[in-house]
């Protein structure tokens, strides 16, 4: 396999981990193949925009990706549709927060699993960056982190808390439809009981760049072979995942967990039968999806 070129080993490749799960947040039914289906592109001029890729590397890139998404719609599709089932019957039961705690853990898993898998293709691509396609990853992390300021640090906390809470309405409304007056007020109580930090969320997101950064100048300087490569990828994504659970910031983020649990388990608390029959069907076309996609060739 040649030299997949990514700047962000883990970064990239965690935005594409996720990729398939944004497909069904942002896509409607309908629409939900055709985005499957184009996610090899999307992810390729996604990462064209952070490293600039050469003549040489545009070929076997799109080679690389091409062999990632074959495998996740042949080995990773079937899981998504039980994920999905799980939720139908969650829906139509009584729910916990220990039941979407344990969904939530699944999908972490599930994004670990994929970002695992591509860690042979991110060690050529590591290994195939040129300098000045470090330097244009590192500054579209800087041109990426000063958007997130301008977006998510300013303003006082209410206009924060209501940027925060129209973003999960919107995710909410594509699930459920549309809500009354009196359980948007109860859902903005929820959203609001999480805890708040931009400046938090930020930090980590530099920290995860510069993590990035410091392993592909690591593997130029030293002219790493694949294995120790693959084998520093393997870390950075563990570590990623596990910072979580042994960060000093641990109390934050397990209390933003449980109260982001806790919302969206006041959702389907107060959602109408109907509201629950909408999200069922939805995820009934989303599961009709993914099977079809599982069981054909792009």
């Amino acid at each position: 396999m040649k030299k997949f070129n990514t700047q962000p080993p883990f970064s990239s490749r965690f935005r594409y981990a996720v990729l398939a799960m944004l497909f069904i947040i942002v896509a409607g039914c309908s629409g939900l193949r055709l985005a499957y289906n184009n996610g090899d592109t999307v992810l390729y001029w996604w990462l064209n925009a952070y490293v600039d890729l050469d003549r040489d590397q545009k070929g076997w890139v799109r080679e690389d990706i091409d062999k990632l998404f074959d495998w996740h719609r042949k080995t990773q599709l079937k899981d998504y549709v039980e994920i999905l089932r799980t939720g139908q019957k969650q829906l139509q039961g009584n729910v916990t927060q220990a039941d979407l705690m344990a969904d939530y853990s699944e999908i972490k898993h599930r994004t670990q699993a994929l970002l695992l898998k591509a860690a042979p293709e991110l060690a050529d691509l590591a290994r195939s960056l040129k300098p000045e396609q470090i330097a244009q990853m590192e500054k579209k992390f800087k041109s990426n982190n000063d958007d997130y300021r301008k977006k998510y640090l300013s303003g006082d906390q209410d206009k924060r808390q209501q940027l925060r809470y129209k973003k999960a309405m919107e995710q909410f409304e594509l699930w459920f439809g549309s809500f009354s007056r009196e359980q948007e007020a109860q859902i903005r109580k929820a959203s609001d009981a999480r805890p708040l930090n931009n400046e938090i969320w930020l930090d980590e997101r530099m920290r995860r760049q510069q993590n990035v950064l410091n392993l592909v100048k690591k593997v130029q300087q030293e002219k790493l072979g694949k294995d120790a490569t693959v084998a520093l990828i393997n870390t950075l994504v563990k570590d990623s995942f596990e910072r979580l659970e042994h960060s000093e910031r641990k109390a934050f983020f397990d209390a933003y967990e449980s109260s982001t649990a806790q919302m969206v388990l006041t959702v389907i608390k107060i959602a109408t039968p109907a509201q629950k029959e909408h999200a069922i069907k939805r995820m009934q076309g989303w599961i009709d999806d993914f099977n079809s996609l599982a069981s054909q060739p792009k």
